[in-house]
């Protein structure tokens, strides 16, 4: 058993006395034990679980959750009536108190989804349930936090809380085999209609379900117009929208402990600037890059990271002093082989994670590895996964990205886990995946640690990648004849940018992609 407290954030190192996360601990302590952490690989598994513990809500119960994407018709299960819609407004007729704190979002000539979010909100307010379009962000920030918490009223012990990277949106309902969600949206021409998705959701049971409702209820609390902008304020006096949150009942005790996972919280909020502040957060808060931070300066032997991003100042510092110290540790790093923009978004988006990971090479030589995904049909996989395991003692999952933007800008919340036997498990999980091995698990001829013993050993894990990533890239430089090698992982695509084009992609990177949501006198030091 390792001390939680060399691994985890006390409250005076989450440095935000604003906020009531761990007032009920009263001892500087800011994390909970007794939980029971359960990952839940892609979407499919995530919205499975949802349904079930959405369906099994009652009058007097409660449903609360955050999305930055919402889409109304997306099916939790494939069924006819387990839309979003229906399963959340369903509950709120059986007499469940629905809430939903839905990001009003960017314009959609943007490419963003405001047209898509609003008729999530609408269609749940005619039907009862009580949803808040919350634009109070920082100028070109979003609320990016993507949660649920299910509370039942005569069981505490069966309180759940799902935290991760998975909107209730379309392209999330893929399964491991991503052949893509059926109700799937183009991203790119390279991922097509039904784009390819890997993503990650934690399902958590335990007393941090009681954290996860006060990160809900500071924000539905905030007495903050919801919108500052006078032509949605406009909009929203024609379409009589209700911008006044309604006062929720008040929040009942921790549910018992019923396992022996510790789990901390960890968020980002901004500095909102222009005289604006979050009560519960006035000055922002970073836990999300502090509780990296001291987690990373732990770290031996192996740092495995699935990220959307994984790009821009901080990330090559974070790894960087560690890798220098500790010549045993490795970095393995997954992202999508493709980010999801076009033109010089995109040259922008593959500047910055190649200059993290070219910088992170140079300083540890052979110890750091970058792959990219893709299905059997060889269609990239578009990897929107949140996590990192350190060691197999320490595992994250959430809603924030390995950038700037995510560490200061936007909200964000994740669940940090310390467990060994989670960690492992949860890597081992995931190498399965992208090894093309789950289908020894499936049909029970083997426990997870024996289909993956060559991949036990994290360095050996490391190795084991490389290799296979290379006999992919050999099978596709031949011609893709003969029989394909198992696994799905590839090597990145080479990147080139002109000299004409790299100052207009650096600047767009900086200031659009990755800004910087810290108070104006810390943006000049260092990230973390």
């Amino acid at each position: 058993m390792v001390e939680p407290g060399s691994w985890l954030l006390s409250h005076a190192e989450r440095d935000n006395a604003h906020t009531t996360i761990d007032e009920r601990y009263g001892d500087g302590r800011a994390w909970s034990s007794g939980n029971i952490a359960e990952p839940l690989v892609d979407g499919a598994a995530y919205f499975a679980a949802l349904h079930e513990a959405i369906e099994a809500t009652k009058a007097g119960d409660l449903v609360f959750f955050t999305d930055w994407q919402g889409d109304a018709s997306e099916r939790l299960t494939g069924d006819a009536g387990t839309e979003v819609v229906e399963v959340l407004a369903s509950a709120r007729e059986r007499g469940v108190d629905v809430r939903g704190l839905v990001w009003r979002s960017h314009g959609d000539q943007v490419g963003f989804f405001a047209a898509a979010n609003r008729h999530l909100g609408e269609q749940l307010h005619r039907r009862g349930v009580a949803v808040m379009l919350d634009m109070r962000v920082r100028p070109g920030g979003s609320h990016h936090q993507k949660f649920v918490v299910i509370r039942h009223a005569d069981d505490p012990a069966r309180d759940v809380a799902f935290i991760g990277g998975i909107d209730l949106a379309r392209n999330r309902r893929d399964d491991h085999t991503h052949a893509g969600d059926p109700q799937g949206r183009e991203l790119t021409p390279e991922y097509g209609a039904h784009a390819p998705w890997h993503d990650v959701q934690v399902r958590l049971q335990g007393p941090v379900v009681h954290d996860v409702e006060t990160v809900f209820r500071e924000r539905w609390a905030d007495p903050s117009a919801l919108s500052r902008a006078p032509w949605r304020r406009a909009i929203d006096a024609v379409r009589r929208v209700d911008t006044t949150p309604a006062p929720l009942q008040p929040q009942a005790p921790a549910p018992p402990e019923v396992g022996h996972h510790t789990v901390q919280l960890l968020l980002t909020y901004p500095d909102l600037g222009w005289g604006r502040s979050y009560p519960f957060a006035p000055r922002g808060e970073r836990s999300v890059a502090r509780g990296y931070r001291k987690a990373i300066g732990n770290a031996e032997s192996l740092v495995y990271v699935e990220d959307q991003y994984f790009w821009g100042h901080g990330v090559a510092e974070i790894f960087g002093a560690q890798l220098r110290r500790n010549p045993g540790l490795r970095l393995l790093v997954v992202i999508p082989l493709h980010p999801d923009v076009v033109g010089l978004n995109r040259s922008a988006q593959t500047l910055g994670r190649h200059q993290a990971i070219d910088t992170l090479r140079k300083i540890a030589p052979g110890r750091v590895a970058a792959y990219g995904l893709e299905n059997r049909e060889s269609r990239p996989v578009y990897v929107h996964a949140k996590v990192s395991i350190i060691d197999d003692q320490w595992a994250s999952t959430g809603s924030d990205n390995f950038n700037r933007r995510s560490w200061t800008h936007d909200s964000e919340l994740t669940a940090a886990v310390l467990d060994a036997d989670y960690a492992r498990d949860l890597r081992l999980r995931l190498a399965a995946e992208h090894l093309d091995r789950l289908d020894l698990l499936d049909d029970d001829h083997g426990d997870l640690a024996e289909v993956m013993a060559d991949c036990v050993d994290p360095h050996a894990m490391f190795d084991r990648y490389a290799e296979q990533a290379e006999a992919l890239e050999a099978w596709h430089r031949g011609g893709r004849r003969g029989p394909r090698p198992d696994g799905r992982l590839r090597h990145l695509p080479p990147f080139d940018l002109s000299r004409l084009r790299r100052p207009v992609a650096t600047v767009l990177l900086d200031r659009i992609h990755n800004p910087d949501g810290r108070p104006r006198e810390l943006r000049d030091t260092t990230l973390l």
